[in-house]
C-alpha cells in the first residue's frame, strides 16, 4: 500500500499550496485538515477557537488524524500545531512520511496579511508578531525537527518546494533542503 505523505510545519510556510501541487503531481487525493475541520463543523478555525477554544479544535484535529491515518495514498496538509500532540505523530507515522516546511519568522510574518485571522497570532503586529512567531517556533522546534524530510520555503515558490518533495518521495533526495 502507498504510504500517506503528511505535509506539516508552521503556519504560512505553504502547506496547503504545496500539498495541492504535490498531490496533483503524484496523482493522489489531497486533504487539508484545517479545511476538513471547517467543512465538518461549519465554522472557520478562527471561529472554532473563539467559540469553543483551542482544546475543542485540537480534539477535532485528533479525531480527523485518527481517521486519515487509517487510510493510505493520501497527501495530507496538517495544521501547524498538529504534530505537537505525540499521539497524532504516532498515528501519522504508522502509515506515512512526514515532511515539514519551514521558514524564517520574518518570512512567516510577511506572508501573514491579517494576524487576526490566525488565533495564535491575534493581537500581535510588527516586531511583536515576529517575537510571537519565534516563541511558537521554539516550542515546536523538536517536533518539527523529527520530520522525515524538511524543506526551507523562504526563497522558494510552492512549485519549487513541491518538486523537492516529489523528488524525495521518488527516492532522489536525501536529508533536508
Amino acid at each position: 500500500m502507498t504510504p500517506n505523505l503528511i505535509i506539516s510545519g508552521f503556519m504560512a510556510t505553504g502547506k496547503t499550496a504545496v500539498g495541492r501541487i504535490v498531490a496533483r503531481r503524484l496523482g493522489r487525493p489531497f486533504v487539508d485538515t484545517d479545511e476538513e475541520i471547517e467543512r465538518r463543523t461549519g465554522l472557520s478555525v478562527r471561529e472554532i477557537f473563539a467559540r469553543h477554544g483551542e482544546p475543542f479544535f485540537r480534539g477535532q484535529e485528533a479525531a480527523l488524524v485518527r481517521e486519515l491515518a487509517g487510510q493510505r495514498g493520501l497527501v495530507i496538509a496538517t495544521g501547524g500545531g498538529t504534530l505537537v500532540d505525540p499521539q497524532n505523530v504516532r498515528l501519522l507515522r504508522t502509515g506515512g512520511l512526514i515532511v515539514v516546511l519551514r521558514a524564517r519568522p520574518e518570512t512567516i510574518a510577511a506572508r501573514i496579511s491579517n494576524p487576526e485571522e490566525r488565533p495564535l497570532l491575534a493581537g500581535h503586529r510588527g516586531p511583536e508578531l515576529v517575537a510571537r512567531i519565534r516563541e511558537l517556533l521554539a516550542r515546536r522546534k523538536a517536533v518539527y525537527e523529527a520530520a522525515d524530510f524538511t524543506v526551507d520555503t523562504d526563497d522558494r515558490n510552492p512549485g519549487e518546494v513541491a518538486a523537492l518533495i516529489v523528488e524525495f518521495i521518488k527516492g532522489g533526495a536525501a536529508g533536508d533542503t
